[in-house]
């Protein structure tokens, strides 16, 4: 099978975790129907005690799966939702994305803005998570693997099984960075 979702999540609580559901409403500009952090002005609480009027750019919080199978092998059961994300994806390489990549998923667009930045709230969830969801690449450089966010460009339903598929912005890419 190619790239797809697995499963959709959300919350309608400033918690950690959030809710599998069989299927969320991307709302255009604003985010999950429903979810804490939707709004075009940031919901993120840490952001907003910043500065409460700048746009929101984590409208929609997306991991790859695959990062659940490497956190077992360093012993954290980690399933859909657990770290906070609405949409865990398989097959697709979320963190080799360039910025302004668009996430199609049916009539639902999500361009994708930066990484997630991990924080302390990974290691309230679970001791050391922090941790092992962040790496070095070859050269020595911070790899952040907690997945990526982005902004909804076109609402539209997303429910687990859904096909995804991506359109890359015109060159040259721009690597993602923590937003």
């Amino acid at each position: 099978m190619s790239a797809h979702v697995l499963a959709v999540s959300r919350s309608d609580r400033h918690g950690f975790s959030k809710q599998p559901s069989a299927g969320i409403t991307l709302l255009t500009g604003l985010g999950v129907e429903g979810d804490a952090h939707a709004g075009e002005t940031v919901k993120h609480r840490s952001r907003v005690a910043v500065d409460p009027t700048q746009p929101n750019l984590r409208q929609v919080h997306l991991v790859h799966a695959e990062l659940f199978d490497e956190l077992k092998a360093k012993g954290f059961d980690i399933a859909p939702g657990d770290i906070g994300e609405n949409i865990t994806t398989l097959q697709i390489d979320l963190l080799g994305l360039p910025t302004g990549a668009v996430i199609g998923i049916g009539t639902a667009r999500i361009e994708i803005t930066g990484l997630r930045n991990p924080c302390i709230q990974l290691d309230r969830f679970r001791p050391g998570l922090t941790a092992a969801v962040l790496g070095r690449d070859a050269e020595g450089r911070l790899v952040r693997k907690a997945g990526i966010m982005g902004i909804v460009r076109a609402g539209g339903l997303v429910k687990p099984g859904d096909a995804i598929h991506v359109s890359l912005p015109a060159e040259p890419h721009r690597p993602l960075d923590k937003v």
